[in-house]
C-alpha cells in the first residue's frame, strides 16, 4: 500500500509527513527513500521527503509497481487530486491524509521562506514570491487545491491548528486512520518524539520556522490583512477561521 501524505505548503505538511512516515516504519513499513533508489524512482519521487509532484497517470503507475509487489511505503504531495489518485484513493490503493493551515499564515510562511532563500542565495518553490501580489496569488491556487482535498471523504483530514493545539488527539486520528495498533511503547515513543513542545530549531522532521496561529496579523500590515480575508473569506468562513 502506499500512504499518500498531502498538505497545503507552509502548513506543518514536512513535520506530518515524518511522523507518519516514522509511525508506518514501526509498523513493519519500508523507507520510501530506499523503494526510491531500489526501484529508479528519483525522478518521480523527488527531494528528502520523495514528492512525487503532480498526481498524474504516468508518476502514479510507476510507484505502484513497489506498492503491488507488497511494499508499503509513505510518499509526500501538495498536488490537486486528479481522478485517477481519486480512484487509486478509492479503490484502496492509496491511504490518503491532508493536513491544511489558515491560508494567511500559510501565506506568510511561504512568503518569509522565500526571503530568506534569496538572501542566502538558494532557489526554493517560495522564491518566485517576490512580493504580496505574488504570494497572494501562490496561495489562493493551493486554497483551491485544499478544497479540492477537503472534499475527499476518505482522506484523513487534519486542521494543522488542531495538531499544535491538540496533538495528542490528533496523532491517534492519524494511527487510527492508518490501521496501527495503538498504546504500544514503540509507537508512544515516536509520537513524543514530535510533540510540537520538542521541536528543537532545525531538527529533522519538525523545522519549524515559527509555526505560530495568528501571526500575520502581527506581521502583515492591514492593508494586506484585508486583501487577504477578502481573497480567502469563501474558505475561511467554511472551514470556521475566524475573518477578524
Amino acid at each position: 500500500m502506499i500512504i499518500l501524505s498531502v498538505g497545503m505548503p507552509r502548513a506543518g505538511s514536512g513535520w506530518y509527513y515524518n511522523l507518519t512516515n516514522d509511525l508506518a516504519l514501526a509498523n513493519g513499513a519500508q523507507d520510501a527513500r530506499q523503494i526510491r533508489q531500489r526501484y529508479h524512482l528519483q525522478k518521480i519521487l523527488t527531494e528528502v521527503n520523495c514528492n512525487i509532484g503532480a498526481l498524474t497517470p504516468r508518476r502514479l503507475l510507476r510507484v505502484l509497481v513497489p506498492s503491488l509487489l507488497g511494499h508499503t511505503f509513505v510518499i509526500k504531495a501538495h498536488a490537486a487530486p486528479t481522478p485517477f489518485a481519486l480512484f487509486l484513493i478509492r479503490s484502496g490503493q492509496l491511504l490518503t491524509t491532508y493536513i491544511y493551515r489558515d491560508p494567511r499564515d500559510a501565506l506568510l510562511s511561504a512568503y518569509e521562506n522565500g526571503q530568506r532563500a534569496r538572501s542566502a542565495g538558494r532557489d526554493n518553490a517560495f522564491a518566485q514570491l517576490v512580493d504580496f501580489e505574488a504570494a497572494l496569488q501562490f496561495m489562493q491556487d493551493y486554497v483551491r487545491i485544499s478544497e479540492a482535498w477537503l472534499e475527499c471523504r476518505q482522506a484523513l483530514r487534519t486542521r494543522y491548528e488542531n495538531l499544535l493545539l491538540d496533538y495528542d488527539a490528533e496523532a491517534q486520528r492519524l494511527v487510527k486512520h492508518m490501521r496501527l495498533p495503538a498504546d504500544t511503547p514503540r509507537l508512544e515513543s515516536i509520537l513524543d518524539q514530535y510533540r510540537p513542545e520538542a521541536a528543537q530549531p532545525d531538527q529533522k522532521g519538525l523545522h519549524f520556522s515559527h509555526g505560530k496561529i495568528g501571526r500575520f496579523r502581527q506581521k502583515m500590515t492591514p492593508q494586506e490583512q484585508e486583501r487577504m480575508t477578502q481573497a480567502f473569506q469563501p474558505y475561511l468562513v467554511h472551514m470556521g477561521y475566524p475573518l477578524d
